[in-house]
């Protein structure tokens, strides 16, 4: 496949070799290059929707996590319906789109449970979207439930489920998630899963958490694996992956960063990684700067190294959060960002489709 634009695309070594050794600003500006050739104008979008955690019950242990809780914790929750119908309200009287549905791998909750609590949301709340889930939590439920991922997926979108988000893929080599996450979907469940994703039109995302274990080389080809798939997808004439989101680890009250002292990876090596997400992911039209973990002032300045997202405005996020990692932005303060870094805010649903416009 042709990169965008028709130039030269990137082979996994070339990537590499900019990730380690290319000059910053010259990097970004390439990126920036790249992102004004498939998002021509001046444009940067961002959607309204909040992010709801369903559970914190987790049996998967990833050492990665400041959020889950074990089974019968005096923490461990399941939101009740009338909890989440009212946190889906509250989304909309504030200008909402969607909700972001995710919990953790709850052993005693099975395919019917979840599809009675997407037809209650859909019942009470028919414009809500609903961007729900993980391939880890598909797999979990696969076992749980004693089918198939394929038929978890379509029983999950007969119910209500409109997309699916590209939770848990952290690093896909599995390498790597036997250190961090040795009882989570191994990386090509997580690839599976999504393929399975786009073969029953349901739209979807990818991501990629890097900064803890993982080598500058496992970074590509977690990056390698997601082209791959996507170009799969492109072939078939699906749209495969909408965006793309590369975000550092938070160490904070990890049980990985308590036992390594790791830190934070800098704004520095947060931009580098983006801007070659960016070059690489030539199939991927929307690359999508992460604030959340990165601070406002990032947010911006990712603008010029290849991003032309700003994510959500974030009404709730609790995962980074637990991490002791808190920017939250309102949607007047995301749109200043946006227009005090030189571009034109376009408030977006989760299909990138406009719903409003900001000059």
């Amino acid at each position: 496949m042709a990169a965008a634009g028709g130039e030269h695309r990137l082979s996994p070594a070339e990537a590499l070799t900019l990730l380690e050794e290319a000059d910053l600003l010259a990097l970004g500006a390439a990126a920036s290059a790249m992102r004004e050739r498939m998002h021509p104008g001046a444009e940067v979008t961002f959607i309204v929707d909040r992010n709801v955690n369903y559970t914190n019950v987790c049996v998967s242990g990833c050492s990665f996590c400041a959020f889950y809780r074990d089974p019968g914790h005096a923490d461990a929750y399941v939101l009740s319906a009338a909890e989440l119908s009212d946190k889906v309200a509250e989304t909309l009287e504030l200008g909402g789109t969607a909700i972001l549905l995710q919990g953790g791998m709850h052993p005693d909750l099975g395919i019917e449970w979840y599809e009675k609590m997407l037809v209650r949301i859909k019942a009470a709340h028919p414009g809500i979207h609903v961007h729900g889930f993980g391939p880890p939590e598909i797999v979990h439920l696969s076992h749980v439930s004693r089918i198939d991922t394929r038929e978890v997926l379509r029983r999950l979108r007969d119910a209500g489920l409109d997309s699916l988000p590209g939770g848990g893929a952290e690093i896909l080599v599995d390498r790597v998630r036997a250190h961090l996450s040795p009882k989570k979907a191994t990386a090509k469940q997580w690839l599976g899963v999504m393929r399975e994703a786009h073969a029953l039109d349901i739209s979807t995302t990818a991501t990629m958490m890097f900064g803890s274990y993982e080598t500058s080389a496992e970074r590509i080809e977690h990056m390698r694996a997601v082209r791959e798939l996507q170009d799969e997808a492109v072939s078939l004439g699906r749209i495969g992956f909408r965006a793309f989101i590369p975000w550092s680890f938070q160490p904070g009250n990890t049980e990985y960063g308590e036992s390594t002292g790791a830190t934070p990876a800098s704004a520095w090596e947060y931009l580098r990684v983006l801007a070659v997400s960016r070059l690489f992911l030539d199939s991927i039209a929307n690359i999508q700067a992460s604030w959340v973990t990165q601070g406002a002032k990032v947010g911006q300045i990712a603008l010029a190294f290849g991003a032309n997202d700003m994510g959500s405005t974030m009404i709730e996020e609790n995962v980074v959060a637990a991490a002791g990692t808190h920017f939250m932005l309102a949607r007047e303060e995301l749109v200043r960002l946006v227009q005090d870094a030189g571009y034109t805010p376009v408030q977006r649903d989760t299909l990138y489709r406009e719903v409003r416009r900001f000059w």
